[in-house]
Parts: C-alpha cells; structure tokens; sequence
C-alpha cells in the first residue's frame, strides 16, 4: 500500500524561480530601510566617510536624542499626524455622505452630480494644485493647519467606492427602515454604516499614509516652521554635504517611517477583511 502523504505532485513542486523573484523583489525594498535603520545607530561621522552601514552602532540614542532637541521635530511629528488623522477622518466623511446622496436620495441632477466628482479623478494633481494655491492665499490660509487640510479633504476615489459598495446593499433593507418609521439619518446609522465598518477601515489605512506622505502640497503652503510636516522638515535637513547631519536625517526617516507602519500592523485584519470582502 503506498503512502499518499509522502508522495510529492509535480503540480506541488516549490516553483524555485518564483520564488527567487519574490526574495529579489523583498531583498530590493528592505535593502534601503534596513541601511536608513542601521544609518540612524551611527555617528555623523561614519557616514559621512561614504561608509554603508549594515550592523547597528551604538549611537542610537544620543542621535534621537539630539533629533528631538529644541522640539522642531516634536512639533513637526505633530503637523504630520494631525493632518494625517484630519485628511483620513475628513476624506471618509465626506465621501460616505456624498455616496449616501447619490445612491439613496433621488434629487434632480444626481447621476450628474456623481459624474462631476468622478470626473476629478481625470485631471492630475500639478493642474489642479496652482488653482487651489490661488484660493487658499486669496482666503488667507497660508501658512496655517486650515490651509494644509481643508484642500485635501475631498475625495472621488473614496466616493466612488463607497457608492459602488452602496449599491450592493439590498432594496429590502431600505423598505424594512421605511416601514420601521426610521428617517434618513437613523437608517444610515444604523444600517449603511455598520455595513461599511471594513470599507471604512481599509480606506482609513489608505488615506492616512497618504496624509502622512503629502510632500508637494506641504511644500506650498508650509511657509513657516509652525505647520512643517516631518516629511518637509527632513528635506530642509539636508543642506550641503558637508554640513548636513546624515545620522540624524535617518533617524528622522525612521520617524517618519514609524507611524504607517503601526497603522497597517494594528489595522492589517480589517484592511485586507474591507478590500477582499464583497459580499455583504
């Protein structure tokens, strides 16, 4: 009698290549995180002599030390959290109630008004950013936490998905709200948002890291230190190479690495649970 179990298919036979391209592919992306990391333990020094360090040192502490001394970077921290939090929790309200309108409400213009939104999707963002420029100077929030959130709050992609998950949600549940006396708000409430808590976690994840990883509109409207971003304040941390801190600019990077990374590992089960699911 012959054993199945210790008999290999050739169907079930590790693919070597595939797996080859799967560690280069690894190996290419954790190469330069893992130099910034052993970069951040080193003095000024070391690196500065075009050393690549690929074992930790010992300066880890006195560099995030000096890194978060005179509290730029403390505040910089911040900025970038709060808009980072302020664009995800502003993105996905706005674009759930907007797709709550299109898909529930019938109102004169609905198809065109759910046209003009995903129409924004077309134009990239370098044309559209000059015009919002020009409006948020003209209402003189320059230079102000206001001006960094308030333009990047709206979202079309994320109204878009919401309104496509919408439209799964089954006639029977609206007729049941109607005949239970719910209104408009409870069956929202009550109903559509519990419904869309994985759609809600997986665009949270989404839309923080690219809060998080705003870099050209920060650079506009940022003027002054008071509402400088991590991301912009590493750039104005490298001056010329000889008088540029490169331990503490990775260190730096480390900072501003930390903060998505948590996100996605504390969130990962509804992240992939919202974008995989389908059926409701």
């Amino acid at each position: 009698m012959s054993n199945a179990a210790s008999t290999t298919e050739p169907g079930q036979r590790p693919d070597w290549l595939a797996h080859g391209v799967l560690a280069l592919g690894v190996l290419l992306f954790v190469l330069p995180i893992w130099v910034v990391l052993m970069g951040a333990t080193h003095d000024a020094a070391t690196i500065g002599r075009g050393e690549v360090p690929l074992l930790p040192g010992g300066e880890g502490p006195a560099n995030f030390a000096a890194l978060f001394a005179g509290g730029r970077v403390g505040r910089m921290l911040g900025n970038s959290l709060l808009m980072a939090l302020a664009v995800a929790f502003g993105k996905i309200a706005i674009s759930i109630l907007s797709a709550y309108a299109v898909v529930f409400f019938r109102f004169p213009g609905r198809t065109l008004a759910f046209w003009a939104i995903f129409l924004t999707l077309m134009l990239p963002v370098e044309v559209r950013i000059f015009p919002t420029f020009k409006v948020v100077s003209d209402l003189g929030l320059v230079n102000t936490h206001a001006g960094l959130i308030i333009p990047l709050i709206a979202s079309a992609t994320a109204t878009l998905l919401f309104r496509q998950f919408f439209l799964t949600i089954p006639d029977e549940y609206v007729e049941a709200a109607k005949m239970d006396g719910a209104g408009p708000l409870r069956f929202f409430c009550d109903i559509v948002l519990p419904l869309s808590r994985t759609n809600i976690a997986a665009l949270f994840v989404i839309l923080f890291v690219y809060g998080w990883n705003q870099y050209l509109w920060p650079l506009l409207v940022a003027t002054g230190e008071e509402v400088e971003t991590l991301v912009i304040g590493m750039v104005k941390m490298i001056g010329s190479e000889a008088n540029t801190e490169w331990n503490q600019v990775m260190a730096a990077c480390v900072l501003a690495l930390l903060p998505p990374v948590a996100v996605v590992l504390l969130m990962q089960r509804w992240f992939v649970k919202g974008l995989t699911e389908t059926e409701k």
